[in-house]
């Protein structure tokens, strides 16, 4: 496989060239580099996208690397030669020969350590249970960490030897792990306890085995008997019952086998002097299944059985004592049972998809599981003893320098792509470990199984060290806050800290470090973990100190170093270099927030921490006296008081801010040009060349009245052409008309779908960064206007003419740039900070930032708020529960605090009937967060004896309709009679601890009013849980999901009767545990996500078959960095499988497909909304191949799972419906298929409006199952209808309208054909000679069809001549593009009469 990197084109979306440049690996094949602002950010590279991929993904990563709108990424580009890795990844095979089976071929890499040998052989069914081995070649030991190709003579065909070898304590563990492993390995309740990375999949129960295995289509015959179509009643569309236990179905034939009845450690452990000397490494005690009790010693040479009893020490081998070097082995002789189950149970094991058995990168948990029998587990009670108690450190070598491992990863080199890929997999693999460690710290340190570095403090105040990881709880220590908001600003911080962390990680630049840090929220405390810089402990931190403010920003102090290391990261962070003073008055020099500290340790690294303040503040929620917000804001009722004075802009509103300002830039820059050409133009017209030169003095109007207010460069004011006044106001609020009055623009192409913006202008939306850009391609003059800010920051500027000079410094003073030459916009977070003084000097400047401050809070709202609802609209963006709709606000840089704000917003648009279901959601979404704050401070002041108790009491307030709710106490029998008079409870008030037994659904309801109007200034109109329902049209089960999924509660898997009157929902017994809440940084694959990145373009532009190798070469590096499951491979696989979809590799297609729906599942979440795509994907794929029972059962499981999770009136819920009843047409369950398709099309009517192609398409699909069940009048009619959208919305002209035309003919002829055949039957009786009528069945091929086109797959049929054409205009485009000269007239719209896949 030959990896090129100049396979990528320079202008890849939303990476910037700079990042190839950086390591010689740019310019695309033809030598030609490319502009970066001639792609737009969704990738289309051409006007109109052929294939618009799968856009569920793109949007996500959007943020991740915007380009800075500073045209100066390329530079480096012609300097650098290209360079080609060539990964060399020609496999080879090579045989095993282990002991007492044959020998067997292994396919391997050069790549490949020999430790994965070895976990390959510990997974094979024949050699699983060896675990303390070596690989001989020649007689020579292989080194577990030697890469395969370092190796002499392993070659192709070599033969590698399995060799027993001696154990060791350590290796004897190790083994006796293994094997609990083993016999565990098809028991759930590892993912149900949510330990050691396992998490749950269902998908196998529903595909019965492998999909791949059946992928050959059966007999059309056969295939209708076998199929059972009928669907539960609860998943019928109009069914009101939503139960919760088909969320987690059980496989009929699966039972638990029992191999062993207990496996244990002896007590008599460990073993005397005397019996070390003899090889005794430990004792083991097992039951057999037969009831025979034993005890066998681990010994250097192997296992076998000794004399002891329980109470009787006699470690002599006994008679026979069947020594074998595996326990497996040993077992099997002494237990015939253990023999048959343990090879069943095997078999079992490797029949299942690895992807059901990997390990996920990071702990998932579930919020519902059944009850679970305890059974014996000597491995979970020693590592509960050993690591999970905080023993840790007092095992010399058992912990981790976490905070060398985290640093020592990021100094690997990364000069080219191999070396790139062994660093990120070395910084993901030790991320996630510390993610892991610090999650189980955290939980150690509530559940005070930890002891504090400051025991002789109060609760609150105490810290602790574990593991080698420092962990703070989030409360206001020592008022440190109290100006800021006291304890609600120390809860905000860590996030935001978290925030800046993730910030400057990525953008990576050598020499400047951040700590590891993990925010854990668990029983209602916050904890935040992080890594140790070697040497603080020892100092006061006023002497670490050596850049940044301890007193935020009393005394400060600055570092060369710092600065210079900072400096490198102000230009992607965009934070502005700036002056403050300190105590004593004098300017001090810094390229942060005066919070950030940086601290050299003793390893001589320059750390950073405490980055809370790294993006500037929220001015909208920041009332400062003396300061007005503009007008957008302040109609909206801002700025607002909030809980805390750490609100802050989030990094991608900065970027869209900022890449809002550069089209405003080109387009102020390129209006200039234009005039002064028209003045040019004019002079030469009227005078000889001589008097040329004195129209060059008469300076055109824009210029002088741009100069005539330097002060107020981005006041309303500055104009640049009398007439023009509106066309070029720059402040945020006239952005919209602004462009309008400008130019006439054109269609942009909005991920694919093409709208017009007028009409976004009317839903006060404005340019986004992906529409501005195509849209405005044609203004005259934009193209000289890029040219010459990239010449500007090319050079020094000394070769343009003082003119052009001119045009840039008025469009940089125009849109708030910091510098005169070129484009550059960036904040100074400490302008609002209070204590933050600043020299006198800086007033001008202090003010622009002021205003640029303003500015970006109004842009939130007047254009990203009604961005994003117009996305809503519609549809390209579909949030289905909280989590999806929280992605979707950050997307566009909306913190959640602005929740109400934008259910607000949807509230007074005219079209709120089609935003129901995001209306509901976000109501859902905010009663939820409203209850998880409540929650919080709930459980601070529970014992943990009354923790069930109390949360179950929570649960029946909140969510029961039974009004008298009564907290059950925990019995008084366990109550000691003498109370200690330690206090061990964290509550951090004190008091007493049944004050939670006090609380009221009524009381609870009020409260959540209360919170909703002052965290979110939203006014609820409810006052139960039931009336929330009725009004908002709310589903009890789904409030309890995401409360669940919100605070880590898990509960017991039944039936809930939420509205009974007579007894509440929950007992103690239905809550099964508490699981903590993680947030931390998750290291990007950036090679393997360009890579992906340009298969998408490639895609859209249509070359697909250059798009999917990509995408293979990015799954290949993304398993590379990520091993095999993450949530990027994720969506890897599905553009895969679509792809081999449409190039017509079904089974392929399906194979990938269920990969991505067995990943999906174990790293997102059994319920998560893109679990329920994926499934919908894979039931299209199942389809395809003939699998129509599957296809039926997963569209059922993506149906169920879709109730749950945001109930029945949404438009994914048409798509889906319109699958099922497609599918039940084609097996002729009319009546059934009726019933979903009329519910998709009720559906399609409300949220896409009754005029919409997409209910043209409904009623088609209506008539055709009332054609075939012979009720023609039912099917004309709805076909009238279609026909009657399709004449009115694209002419009579049109290939679906004359498509309708002829389908209304047909319909017609067999409707009267019935009617003479009826009239037939009552005039003559039973006599009567009657036709027979033609009732076919519809083709497999004309319901994939019909499945294809509504889930946006369309293949068109194109004659040679077509192709031919169709080439040419895309390589036309391709090359002008390339020279980054695309000025096309947007006009001519490549018409294709398509008949090329084509997706949306």
């Amino acid at each position: 496989m030959v990896s090129k990197t100049d396979d990528i084109p320079a202008s890849v979306p939303n990476c910037s060239p700079a990042d190839f440049a950086r390591d010689g690996e740019t310019a695309n094949s033809k030598g030609t580099t490319s502009k970066k602002e001639a792609s737009c950010a969704c990738g289309h590279g051409v006007e109109t996208a052929v294939m618009n991929g799968d856009a569920g993904h793109d949007q996500a990563e959007e943020a991740d690397s915007k380009q800075d709108g500073s045209g100066d990424a390329d530079q480096a580009e012609d300097a650098n030669e290209q360079e080609v890795i060539v990964i060399q990844d020609t496999g080879f095979t090579v045989k095993i020969q282990a002991p007492g089976t044959e020998p067997f071929d292994l396919q391997v890499s050069p790549q490949e350590m020999v430790q994965e040998i070895h976990q390959v052989l510990m997974d094979r069914e024949d050699t699983c249970h060896r675990t303390c081995f070596s690989l001989q070649l020649d007689g020579n030991v292989l080194d577990n960490f030697a890469e395969l190709k370092s190796i002499e003579g392993l070659q192709e065909g070599s033969l590698l030897k399995v060799v027993e070898e001696p154990y060791t304590v350590r290796e004897a563990r190790i083994h006796v792990r293994h094997i609990r492993d083993l016999l565990k390995s098809l028991d759930p309740s590892d993912a149900y306890n949510g330990v050691d990375c396992n998490s749950l999949s269902f998908l196998s129960v529903f595909s019965e085995g492998d999909l791949g295995d059946t992928g050959k289509r059966k007999k059309k015959g056969s295939e209708l008997e076998q199929i059972d179509c009928t669907p539960p009643e609860h998943i019928l569309p109009g069914s009101k019952e939503r139960p919760l236990v088909p969320l987690q179905p059980q496989n009929k034939d699966w039972k638990p086998m029992q191999c062993l009845k207990v496996l244990t450690m002896s007590s008599w452990n460990p073993p005397p002097g005397n019996r070390k000397m003899h090889g005794d490494l430990m004792y083991l005690y097992i039951v057999t299944v037969e009831d025979r009790h034993v005890s066998i010693t681990a010994s250097t040479r192997g296992f076998y059985l000794n004399q002891s009893t329980t109470y009787n020490f006699s470690p002599k081998p006994a008679n026979p004592s069947f020594l074998s070097h595996s326990l497996v082995e040993l077992l099997s002789q002494i237990s015939a049972a253990f023999k048959k189950n343990f090879t069943t149970l095997q078999k079992k094991r490797v029949q299942r998809h690895p992807f059901e058995r990997i390990a996920t990168p990071f702990q998932v948990y579930s919020w519902t599981a059944p009850q679970i029998d305890h059974a014996m587990d000597c491995v979970r009670a020693e590592d509960a003893y050993t690591s999970r108690l905080g023993y840790e450190e007092h095992i010399p070598g058992q912990t981790r320098d976490w905070n060398e491992e985290l640093q020592t990863t990021r100094e690997l080199s990364r000069k080219n792509l191999p070396e790139r890929l062994l660093r990120e997999r070395a910084i993901f693999k030790v991320h996630s470990d510390f993610a892991a460690a610090a999650t189980r710290g955290a939980m150690a340190v509530i559940d005070g199984n930890v002891m504090a570095i400051n025991p002789g403090e109060e609760t609150r105040m105490q810290m602790f060290i574990w593991n080698n990881i420092f962990f703070s709880l989030g409360f206001d220590v020592r008022d440190h806050y109290r100006e800021l908001g006291g304890d609600s600003a120390a809860h905000a911080a860590p996030t935001n800290d978290l925030n800046g962390v993730r910030a400057y990680s990525a953008v990576d630049v050598e020499g400047l470090y951040t700590l590891g840090t993990v925010v854990v929220d668990y029983r209602g405390y916050r904890v935040t973990a992080q890594s140790i810089i070697p040497g603080i402990l020892e100092r006061e931190q006023e002497q670490s100190v050596i850049y940044g403010s301890i007193d935020f920003g009393k005394t400060v102090v600055s570092h060369p170093k710092y600065l210079e290391l900072l400096e490198k990261t102000s230009r992607p962070l965009k934070v502005q270099r700036h002056a403050v003073l300190n105590e004593k008055d004098s300017a001090v020099e810094l390229c942060s927030s005066v919070e950030c500290k940086g601290i050299i340790g003793n390893d001589g690294r320059h750390y950073i921490l405490d980055l809370l303040r790294t993006f500037p503040p929220d001015l909208n929620f920041l009332p400062v006296e003396g300061e007005e917000l503009t007008p957008e804001s302040q109609k909206l009722g801002f700025p607002r008081q909030h809980r805390h004075r750490l609100a802050c802009l989030r990094q991608e509103l900065i970027e869209a801010f900022v890449e809002h300002r550069y089209l405003l830039f080109m387009k102020m820059a390129a209006l200039q040009l234009m005039q002064q050409k028209a003045n040019k133009d004019k002079t030469a017209a009227l005078q000889d060349s001589n008097a040329a030169g004195a129209g060059s003095e008469n300076k055109p109007l824009a210029l002088e009245s741009c100069d005539g207010t330097p002060d107020s460069p981005t006041s309303s004011e500055s104009t640049l052409t009398p007439e023009d006044s509106e066309a070029t106001t720059v402040s945020e609020n006239s952005s919209a008309e602004n462009q309008e009055a400008m130019t006439e623009v054109p269609v942009a192409s909005i991920n694919g779908t093409h709208e017009p913006l007028a009409a976004e202008r009317q839903n006060g939306g404005c340019d986004g960064p992906l529409e501005g850009k195509e849209a405005d391609e044609n203004i005259p003059g934009l193209a000289q206007a890029k040219e010459l800010a990239e010449s500007l920051a090319a050079e020094d500027g000394s070769g343009i003419d003082p003119k052009s000079r001119e045009v840039v410094l008025n469009a940089c003073k125009a849109v708030g740039s910091i510098s005169n030459t070129s484009f550059d916009i960036r904040f100074n977070p400490d302008i609002f900070s209070p204590g933050v003084r600043f020299p006198d000097d800086s007033n001008d400047d202090i003010k622009k930032q002021k205003q640029l401050l303003k500015d970006a809070a109004a842009f939130l709202v007047s254009c990203q708020i009604p961005s994003l609802v117009k996305d809503c609209l519609d549809h390209s963006s579909l949030p289905m529960d909280g989590a999806t709709l929280t992605e979707a606000l950050h997307q566009r840089g909306i913190n959640v605090r602005y929740l109400g704000t934008v259910l607000e917003f949807m509230d007074n648009m005219p079209a709120k009937a089609q935003l129901e279901h995001i209306y509901r959601i976000g109501i859902s979404e905010l009663i939820t967060r409203c209850a998880k704050h409540i929650f919080k401070t709930y459980l601070q002041g529970v014992d943990l004896s009354a923790l069930s108790a109390a949360v179950s009491y929570f649960l029946n307030c909140l969510l029961s309709s039974f009004p008298d709710a009564v907290a059950h106490l925990p019995a008084d029998e366990l109550v000691s009679r003498k109370k200690s008079r330690k206090r061990r409870n964290r509550v951090p008030g004190g008091g007493d601890n049944t004050a939670w037994a006090s609380l009221t659904p009524s009381e609870l309801w009020k409260n959540i009013t209360s919170e909703a109007h002052g965290y979110y200034n939203f006014s609820l109109q409810c006052e139960s849980v039931d009336q929330a329902v009725e009004k908002y049209g709310l589903q009890k089960i789904t409030l309890l999901r995401e409360i669940s999924i919100k605070t880590g509660i898990q509960i017991l898997i039944k039936e809930y009767n939420f509205d009974s009157r007579h007894k509440p929902a929950f007992t103690e017994e239905d809550i099964l545990n508490i699981f903590p809440v993680v947030k931390h940084v998750n290291p990007k694959a950036s090679d393997a996500f360009h890579f992906f990145q340009s298969g998408q373009a490639k895609v859209q532009q249509g070359f697909l078959k250059e798009g999917c190798e990509l995408i293979n070469e990015a799954l290949n590096l993304f398993n590379n960095v990520y091993g095999a499951m993450h949530v990027e491979i994720c969506a890897c696989l599905r553009l895969l499988a679509r792809l081999n979809y449409i190039m017509g590799d079904h089974p392929e297609a399906l194979s990938n497909q269920q990969k991505a729906v067995l990943m999906s599942e174990r790293v997102l979440g059994i319920e998560h909304p893109n679990t329920i795509q994926e499934y919908m994907h894979l039931a299209l794929y199942c389809f395809a191949n003939g699998q129509l029972s599957t296809a039926l059962k997963l569209l059922y499981r993506a149906r169920y799972l879709m109730l749950v999770v945001c109930g029945e009136d949404h438009p994914e819920m048409a798509l889906l419906d319109s699958n099922i009843g497609l599918v039940l047409h084609g097996v002729m369950e009319y009546d059934l298929s009726l019933r979903f398709l009329e519910n998709a099309l009720a559906i399609n009517t409300k949220y896409h409006g009754p005029r919409s192609l997409k209910v043209a398409l409904s009623h088609h699909l209506v008539a055709r199952v009332y054609e075939s069940k012979a009720e023609f009048r039912s099917a004309l009619q709805h076909e009238k209808e279609g026909y009657t959208i399709y004449k009115n919305q694209v002419g009579e002209a049109h290939e679906k309208t004359k498509e309708s035309s002829e389908y209304l003919k047909y319909l017609t002829q067999q409707a009267v054909a019935l009617q003479r055949t009826m009239n037939e039957i009552y005039k003559n009786g039973s006599n009567a000679s009657i036709m027979p009528l033609k009732f076919t069945a519809p083709s497999m091929a004309s319901v994939l069809e019909q499945l294809n086109i509504i889930n946006g797959i369309i293949f068109i049929p194109l004659s040679q001549k077509d192709l031919e054409n169709l080439k040419a205009e895309v390589q036309r485009r391709q090359l002008m593009q390339d020279s980054g000269k695309i000025q096309e007239q947007q006009g001519s719209h490549l018409e294709l009469d398509d008949k090329l896949p084509v997706d949306d």
